[in-house]
């Protein structure tokens, strides 16, 4: 369950699978309290700004916030220790996860998705699907916490039928957790828009996005600024809102559960207006 603290709004404590049937898709925030992400790299790493945002994603309506302490883009990243990603955390995770809100904590070390679930979080985001490091899935099978399974790669390669890598990956992901004993019902997939694929592979992923419903799993997807978007329309990361709504609302259409984004109100209202229309048809 997650605390609140006097003047929050009240804690969540529908399970995971009661919050993933409402009638529309989660918004998740992006917080990164890292100095080298794509997007908003530095903006957030003083604990002061961090909260700043985490208080604003949850007053504009965030159903989930996602921290991460490490930058995990695709190109340009510096790898971390543990220890140091858990420094950035400490000052904020348990006041963010005071607000009443989920959190997700997006790292790929499972001493640091260990430590952040005593902290306050209450969601495990791993961008390498279980597969980086065994151990991630038996603490999430052992903490019976839900998880967010990413398809990732190494490098992008232009020669592969993605659609084929991202089912193959979720296949191994799942097995590995099946294997653990980690719960379906906690399980969420991401096929990891902008990570390891090309702009035109990304594109690929989001048009036949209803393919991987077949897996029976809520789906999460994050396109938010992502390099597809200026393939199509030449653009820096705080520049490409309106590719970024354009996607989401593609996801959501093609079932989308969870929407990762790092404009919260402005996401929140195309999804809303959108599923109004939808509702007329």
């Amino acid at each position: 369950m997650i605390a609140t603290s006097p003047g929050t709004a009240p804690a969540d404590h529908r399970t995971w699978p009661e919050r993933l049937s409402g009638p529309h898709p989660l918004v998740m925030g992006v917080l990164n309290i890292t100095p080298d992400s794509f997007s908003d790299g530095g903006r957030f790493l003083a604990p002061e700004s961090a909260m700043a945002q985490a208080r604003r994603m949850a007053a504009e309506g965030a159903d989930i916030i996602d921290i991460g302490a490490e930058s995990t883009r695709p190109y340009g990243s510096k790898p971390i220790s543990a220890d140091e990603e858990i420094q950035r955390l400490r000052p904020i995770l348990a006041d963010v996860a005071a607000l009443g809100i989920p959190v997700s904590i997006d790292s790929m070390k499972p001493v640091v998705v260990a430590w952040a679930l005593d902290n306050g979080a209450a969601i495990a985001n791993d961008v390498w699907g279980l597969q980086r490091d065994r151990d991630m899935a038996k603490l999430i099978a052992e903490r019976r916490c839900p998880v967010v399974i990413m398809h990732n790669r190494d490098r992008a390669d232009p020669a592969i039928d993605i659609m084929t890598d991202v089912t193959e990956f979720f296949l191994h992901s799942l097995e590995i957790a099946a294997t653990a004993g980690i719960s379906r019902e906690h399980i969420a997939l991401d096929p990891g828009i902008g990570f390891g694929k090309t702009p035109e592979q990304s594109m690929m992923v989001l048009a036949r996005l209803k393919q991987f419903s077949s897996f029976g799993l809520p789906l999460l997807v994050g396109a938010s600024r992502k390099r597809f978007i200026a393939a199509v329309t030449p653009s820096e990361p705080d520049q490409r809102l309106g590719g970024s709504i354009a996607a989401h609302l593609i996801a959501a259409e093609a079932g989308a559960r969870i929407i990762r984004t790092h404009d919260v109100s402005q996401t929140l209202q195309a999804l809303r207006v959108a599923s109004a229309i939808w509702d007329k048809q």
